[in-house]
């Protein structure tokens, strides 16, 4: 008989091979984490700020505005002068300095009755709608000291036609600049008449009718200084390549292309909050667009790039954060942030 291949019995001290998990299920697992908590991060609602209300008597006048706008642009600047920030930190050649000239027939009553935007004006609403692919139709509503130098008399003296809207006057003082005084402390723009006629014999419901507005007029937190919504893309835009313009890093992240409106308001007080909102078409678009730009921020405002010093110490007081569909970035800078050689000389 052929002899049987011994078998070896396994012997009771002996240890059992561990088989180790293979790489690729260690990829797995942990791209599959990741995968879930992105797609949780991404889909989650962050606490934001609370904003502040409207004004009533703001919220009444922007319910007047004819149309749907593009643009809407609000300054308090009778607050804004009170603040801290204007006294100590804007330069008087600012606070000096003559607005609203970009019309020349405007830019002629300012150098002609002496007003002074800067100084005179306490409350600034404009409305813009595109006219065309390159010209805004616009309506200026203005608060302030008007008495004693836009009368009612010197715009009767300067006008080239009149007409008459709501039992309200209007005076063109040129083609493209019409005048309106509906009360003591009131002035309307407006580089159309029918924008005027809309304002002075309103449809109202403004706030309803445009409702992507109303939405971004209640995204700007601060109310009561600065603020201003864009609820046209081409404006949009615009706004974000002139602020990026300077940093081409920044300028070429975080999908500025596909972002659709845009919302910013400012408080002045001890320094500046700011808050602004992107708002994308999807939240994956909303993310990726903040993981760019933050990642964006940090590698310009880091050592050995070529970005300037000041803009570096901006960048740092940056952040950056992604909601459902939008991205807000806020900041919030003391007034020592816009004179560090102030401060250091009174600390040594």
């Amino acid at each position: 008989m052929e002899n049987q291949p011994e078998q070896q019995t396994p012997q009771p001290g002996d240890k059992k091979a561990k088989k180790k998990p293979s790489l690729l299920l260690i990829v797995l697992i942990l791209g599959t984490i990741g995968l879930v908590a992105q797609l949780l991060w991404v889909n989650w609602p962050k606490p934001v700020s609370e904003p502040e209300p409207l004004n009533s008597e703001l919220a009444s006048v922007i319910d007047r505005l004819p149309g749907t706008s593009d643009a809407l642009i609000y300054a308090g600047l009778k607050d804004i002068r009170q603040s801290a920030f204007w006294q100590e930190v804007i330069p008087d050649t600012l606070k000096e300095m003559s607005w609203l000239q970009s019309d020349k027939a405007f830019g002629q009553i300012i150098d002609e009755t002496g007003f002074i935007p800067a100084r005179d004006l306490d409350t600034l609403l404009l409305a813009f709608q595109q006219q065309n692919t390159k010209k805004q139709k616009y309506l200026g509503i203005l608060w302030g000291a008007f008495d004693e130098t836009v009368t009612t008399n010197y715009l009767q003296k300067k006008s080239i036609e009149t007409r008459k809207y709501g039992n309200e006057k209007c005076y063109a003082l040129s083609d493209t600049l019409w005048v309106c005084r509906p009360g003591n402390r009131q002035i309307l723009l407006a580089n159309s008449p029918q924008l005027l006629r809309g304002f002075l014999e309103p449809e109202k419901n403004f706030l309803v009718r445009d409702s992507t507005t109303a939405a971004l007029i209640d995204k700007a937190i601060y109310k009561s200084h600065f603020w201003f919504t864009l609820s046209s893309t081409n404006w949009t835009l615009g706004a974000l390549q002139s602020l990026t313009s300077g940093n081409k890093d920044v300028k070429t992240l975080g999908n500025l292309n596909r972002i659709r409106q845009l919302a910013l308001s400012l408080k002045f007080n001890d320094g500046v909050e700011g808050q602004t909102e992107w708002i994308y078409r999807n939240r994956t678009s909303a993310y990726f667009a903040s993981t760019f730009l933050w990642g964006a921020i940090k590698l310009s405002s880091s050592s050995g790039t070529r970005t300037t010093e000041p803009t570096k110490a901006l960048l740092k007081e940056l952040d950056v954060m992604q909601n459902l569909e939008s991205v807000i970035v806020k900041t919030d800078l003391p007034l020592s942030f816009f004179k560090p050689e102030t401060e250091n000389r009174e600390n040594q």
